[in-house]
This record gives C-alpha cells, sequence and structure tokens, in this order.
C-alpha cells in the first residue's frame, strides 16, 4: 500500500514537470515572434480580413498620407492597424476623411508633415498578442516623431473594441454617435 501511494506521487509529480515544461516551451515560443517582430509600411492589405471597417479600400487607406502599418514575422504579417493623420479629432470616418485631406493638403503648403494626431481606425490581429504589440510598437514610433503628438483610435462601439482599449491602457476620451474616441498615453 506504501509503495503504491509513492508511485502514485511519483507519476503524479512527474506529470507536473512534464506540463510545466510544456507550458514553457508555449510561452518563450509565443514571445520569441514577439520579440523577432518589426513594425513595416505597407502598400495595401486585404480588406476582408478587416473586422472593424472592411468597407474601406486601400486606396482610401493609403491617400492623403494615411499609412498602413503591420508586424512582421519571419516574412508574414500577424498584425494590421490603419491610421490616418489629422489636426483634430473625428467622429465618424467621414469626419476622418475630410480632416485627413485637410491636414495633408495643409502640409502641402508647409514642411510635408502631415498632422500633429495620428488616428487609428482600424486594427486587427491574426496572431495572438499581435494588437497589444502592434499598439506598442505604433505607440513607440508617434513618441519618436517630431511632428505627431497623440496616438487617438477612431473605434466602433463594441465591447470588444472597448475592452481591446482599456486593457492596453488606453484612456476613453469621448463616445459619439457611431463611435468612441480612445486616446493612449
Amino acid at each position: 500500500m506504501k509503495n503504491d501511494k509513492k508511485n502514485y506521487n511519483t507519476r503524479i509529480k512527474a506529470r507536473i514537470r512534464k506540463n510545466r515544461q510544456a507550458i514553457n516551451k508555449g510561452i518563450n515560443d509565443f514571445f520569441l515572434w514577439v520579440k523577432g517582430a518589426e513594425l513595416v509600411n505597407l502598400k495595401e492589405c486585404n480588406i476582408n480580413e478587416d473586422p472593424v471597417r472592411p468597407e474601406l479600400d486601400n486606396e482610401f487607406r493609403t491617400s492623403y498620407g494615411r499609412k498602413i502599418y503591420g508586424v512582421k514575422y519571419k516574412n508574414e504579417i500577424y498584425a494590421i492597424m490603419c491610421f490616418a493623420f489629422t489636426n483634430e479629432i473625428p467622429k465618424t470616418v467621414k469626419e476622418l476623411d475630410n480632416l485627413s485631406k485637410d491636414a495633408f493638403l495643409q502640409s502641402a503648403l508647409r514642411d510635408q508633415k502631415v498632422g500633429k494626431i495620428a488616428i487609428a481606425y482600424t486594427v486587427w490581429s491574426k496572431k495572438k498578442g499581435g494588437g497589444k504589440l502592434i499598439v506598442k510598437e505604433v505607440f513607440k514610433m508617434i513618441k519618436k516623431s517630431n511632428h505627431l503628438n497623440r496616438l487617438v483610435t477612431l473605434s466602433p462601439l463594441t465591447e470588444m473594441a472597448t475592452k481591446f482599449h482599456l486593457r492596453n491602457k488606453a484612456k476613453l476620451i469621448s463616445v459619439n454617435e457611431d463611435t468612441q474616441n480612445f486616446e493612449y498615453l
């Protein structure tokens, strides 16, 4: 009886050790891609993958100084974020369009630096951790910029968007009729 209990305890300990190793390997593999990822400027994205604003084509996403950024690891894009640059915070996509056109045209008369505020109007991830990573990398890029001073979102009024931004330490700055704005500080 004493031997059976000892064998049972040994098997339990071995199983716990094996599971711990598997979990640690999974965590290490996850962080490996995060550490090796880089922020890249994209010419286009697959708009059908966009869960937030699939109705906006690549021409919209890249005209008037607008940008598409991706987090890339081993030639694969893991997360995407689209931006417009403005001097004011928009409350609708139409307003985003007009304000980014205005900031772009103003920049042509000055120093080619479009807008003071980066407005993220869509973000999605293809791999766990990608959304958080792209927000972090874009925020670092904006802080290094000599003309951008804010990162603000134009997010849909969904629980998923709210949880994502709050979890990533953004502050809710306004709730509009169809959208909400969060600011990363």
